[in-house]
């Protein structure tokens, strides 16, 4: 009898069987921007600043320790600012960041690029350095995003609402997964996060469809804080008893709280077909009343439609047959 193959820690295919899991969504902490590390090694060029600034005079000792300081300062905002841009990259519907942080980088870098070149006397060539620098930054790390991306069409209120009630769900989730690291099985942990990894598609369901937030609230809040408390409770009583048999509870749990994760989703899924589909039907319904599109006869099948000529001049000076008024 063919038996599939896999591992503890193998791809597992969903728990209502409708086929293998898709590519996890990821988690706030695990987007990543590809100029991420650029920031690192730029504070590690400023490091002159700091190792020469012990072999100066105490007032060039001071604006040494803030040159490093502003450079650094710098650098951490502009990695704030890459990891803001990765989240705004990563949706399909994202507000702008509220602070552009790699604005305020660049203008920290070449403040402190300014404070460690000055000499009294040559103030011009220090700004000058200063402005290069900033520039340099604009050039490596690009600009912030300046406008709101998918937001046509959708309320700004509940769009806050539903990423604030998301972040809470992360919340929930990460708890749990560090819960369960107490209970020193890495199978259990493997289970979790195909929990979350469950939990997160419908999370990026509810972002992408504000409106559902009133339906599915009770999953991302109240669901999850209950399975937090379980895994919680589970973790500590399993770390001392190694009980089986709740073991066996607790990933029944998990397998019925993932099959209805998976059921939302694949709802909402239906639903925006549905929706779609209306949409369509309304529309052709309309072209047909306009003449643009013939309305097909239920007797007959429905033949394709020929493209309308380009209309000409005479076609809206001169009325058609069909258009005058009947005596």
């Amino acid at each position: 009898m063919a038996r599939r193959f896999g591992g503890r820690f193998s791809p597992q295919p969903r728990p209502d069987g409708t086929g293998p899991r898709p590519p996890a969504r990821p988690a706030p902490g695990e987007i990543r921007h590809p100029l991420e590390s650029r920031t690192r090694w730029v504070t590690i060029m400023a490091a002159p600043f700091l190792i020469s600034a012990f072999w100066q005079d105490p007032a060039g000792l001071a604006l040494h320790l803030i040159a490093f300081g502003t450079i650094a300062s710098g650098m951490w905002m502009t990695r704030q600012g890459l990891q803001a841009e990765a989240a705004y990259d990563a949706r399909r519907i994202a507000r702008r960041p509220a602070i552009p942080r790699k604005l305020f980088g660049g203008i920290l870098t070449g403040l402190g690029l300014a404070l460690g070149a000055y000499v009294p006397g040559a103030e011009a060539g220090a700004g000058v350095i200063g402005v290069a620098g900033a520039m340099l930054h604009w050039l490596a790390f690009g600009g912030d995003p300046m406008r709101d991306k998918g937001m046509e069409g959708i309320d700004g209120v509940r769009q806050d609402r539903a990423q604030r009630i998301v972040a809470e769900g992360e919340a929930h989730l990460r708890a749990m997964q560090d819960a369960i690291l107490r209970s020193g099985d890495r199978r259990l942990e493997a289970r979790v996060g195909m929990f979350a990894a469950t939990a997160r598609e419908l999370f990026a369901h509810v972002e992408d469809n504000p409106d559902t937030i009133a339906a599915l609230r009770r999953y991302l809040s109240v669901y999850l804080q209950g399975a937090r408390d379980a895994t919680v409770k589970f973790a500590d009583l399993y770390a001392q008893t190694r009980d089986p048999r709740a073991r066996r509870d607790y990933e029944t749990l998990l397998d019925d709280l993932e099959t209805e994760f998976a059921a939302r989703s694949a709802k909402l899924l239906e639903g925006g077909r549905s929706d779609l589909d209306i949409e369509i039907g309304v529309l052709r319904d309309r072209l047909a009343r306009e003449g643009v599109r013939p309305r097909p006869s239920p007797a007959e099948p429905a033949e394709p439609a020929e493209l309308p000529r380009s209309m000409t001049l005479d076609d809206l000076l001169i009325p058609r047959e069909s258009d005058k008024p009947r005596r």
